[in-house]
C-alpha cells in the first residue's frame, strides 16, 4: 500500500511540473503581449500651426518621423508615447469633448498660467467654469487645438 500511495505521489508531481511551467508560461507571455497605447494621431488642415500649437502650447517635444514627406510631424507624448499630426485635412471636423487626449503635468495651476499666457482658453468639462476634479480628486481642464481636438491636462500623479 505504501509503494502505491509513494508512486501516486510521484505521478501528481510529475504531472504538476509538467503543466505548471506551461501555464506559467502562457500566463507570462498573455502579460508581456497585453497592448500598450503607441501613439495618437490628429488629422490637421494647417500643419505648421498645428505644430506651433503641440510645441509652444502644450510643450511637446517633436522627434524624428520616419515619412520625411512633409506631411507627417511627430511629437513624444510620454515615455514610450507618440503624438502623430498628419497634414491634409481640407475642412473642421466636429470634436465632441467626450473624445479628447489626456496629459498630466506635475502643477495643474502652473500649466493654466502658461495657458493664459498664450491666450489660450480653456474650461472644465460641463463647460461652466475653468477647473473640475474627478471623483478621485485629480483636477482637471480642457481645451481646443486649431483643429478642434479636445486636450485634457491634469494634476493626476500617477
Amino acid at each position: 500500500m505504501r509503494k502505491t500511495v509513494g508512486k501516486i505521489a510521484i505521478a501528481l508531481l510529475l504531472s504538476l511540473h509538467l503543466f505548471l511551467p506551461g501555464s506559467w508560461l502562457f500566463s507570462q507571455s498573455a502579460a508581456a503581449n497585453r497592448p500598450e497605447l503607441d501613439h495618437t494621431t490628429v488629422f490637421v488642415r494647417d500643419l505648421p500651426k498645428s505644430v506651433e500649437f503641440y510645441e509652444k502650447v502644450v510643450g511637446l517635444e517633436r522627434i524624428p518621423d520616419p515619412f520625411k514627406d512633409g506631411r507627417h510631424i511627430w511629437f513624444r507624448s510620454g515615455a514610450h508615447q507618440q503624438l502623430h499630426a498628419v497634414g491634409g485635412a481640407t475642412e473642421a471636423a466636429r470634436h465632441d469633448i467626450d473624445v479628447h487626449s489626456a496629459f498630466r503635468v506635475a502643477s495643474l495651476p502652473d500649466f493654466m498660467t502658461h495657458l493664459d499666457q498664450m491666450q489660450v482658453k480653456y474650461r472644465n468639462f460641463k463647460g461652466d467654469g475653468k477647473i473640475s476634479a474627478r471623483p478621485d480628486g485629480v483636477r482637471q481642464i480642457y481645451f481646443q487645438d486649431p483643429d478642434g481636438y479636445w486636450i485634457e491636462v491634469n494634476d493626476d500623479k500617477y
